[in-house]
């Protein structure tokens, strides 16, 4: 089976689908949509099981399109929403995006507030207690930077399943002791990590090879049974926005990580988000 953990669609269809900013500093938006059905035939032409679809930034806090295209294809999607950690409302909304719409999930990004602890303030608590309740898988954007407030809530909320979005944003000029606070957070059982967006981490070439030693550090920290595999945009999608093609970000798990075992590499693309996600085999893996 194979999992791909992180894909970004959208349609552009105000108001049923709103479009607009996650973030005060954004102000990049799409000029077509990137749907489900184009996801799903290039799935079925890769031999991709499952998505774990994953509200865009650009798309506001309206998880709308995400959980119809689950209700729609519920044996292929599993979707991932944006709550807002600045609305005071933000528990109901967890509530209302899993119990009425039929998400899995939430992805928060860290990075859009620099200059405070937004996932630890403390008007978030009634959140994370919703969040805790209902047992649901969470994703952060996040560079090590803010490191130690995904830590506090790990320790705070041990049964949760925490990922990493993108390897931590590893930066190869940096070094792996900049990055060490990342490599840490395996400490934590609940805590896992995504192998994703190793091509935006580089400046060269596939495969990519001046990542692999924080790919290597990070595997040995985690394991594959902690890590997930995740792409980003679905068809034509991919290469409008300068990220690998589908093929070739399958390649790149295949071919071009030599370090890993073949048992390791069906853990990362499917079998460790299976598990996390309670995934099935779909019609796809029984043809």
């Amino acid at each position: 089976m194979i999992v791909d953990t992180h894909v970004h669609v959208w349609e552009i269809d105000p108001p049923k689908y709103p479009i607009g900013p996650t973030a005060p500093s954004w102000n990049s938006y799409p000029d077509e949509p990137g749907t489900t059905d184009e996801l799903l035939a290039e799935m079925d032409a890769h031999g991709v099981s499952w998505c774990v679809l994953v509200q865009t930034s650009w798309s506001t806090w309206d998880n709308g399109y995400i959980a119809d295209s689950v209700a729609r294809f519920p044996n292929r999607f599993v979707g991932h929403g944006l709550i807002n950690p600045q609305d005071a409302n933000n528990a109901e909304q967890v509530r209302y995006w899993v119990n009425e719409r039929g998400l899995a999930g939430f992805r928060f990004h860290p990075l859009y507030y620099p200059n405070e602890e937004i996932l630890i303030a403390p008007q978030n608590n009634p959140m994370w207690e919703e969040i805790a309740a209902l047992g649901v898988v969470i994703q952060f954007h996040l560079n090590a930077t803010f490191a130690n407030q995904i830590a506090t809530i790990a320790q705070r909320y041990p049964h949760l399943t925490l990922i990493l979005d993108h390897m931590g944003y590893p930066k190869v000029e940096d070094g792996l002791s900049a990055f060490q606070p990342i490599a840490d957070l395996a400490q934590y059982d609940n805590v896992c990590l995504k192998l994703s967006d190793v091509a935006g981490r580089s400046s060269e070439g596939f495969p990519f090879f001046d990542v692999h030693p924080f790919i290597k550090t990070l595997m040995n920290a985690f394991g594959a049974e902690r890590t997930v595999w995740g792409t980003g945009y679905p068809g034509h999608h991919r290469i409008k926005h300068n990220w690998p093609s589908l093929s070739e970000e399958l390649r790149l798990i295949r071919e071009g990580l030599p370090f890993l075992t073949n048992a390791e590499r069906d853990r990362i693309l499917g079998g460790t988000a299976a598990e996390l996600w309670r995934l099935s085999a779909s019609e796809l893996d029984k043809a």
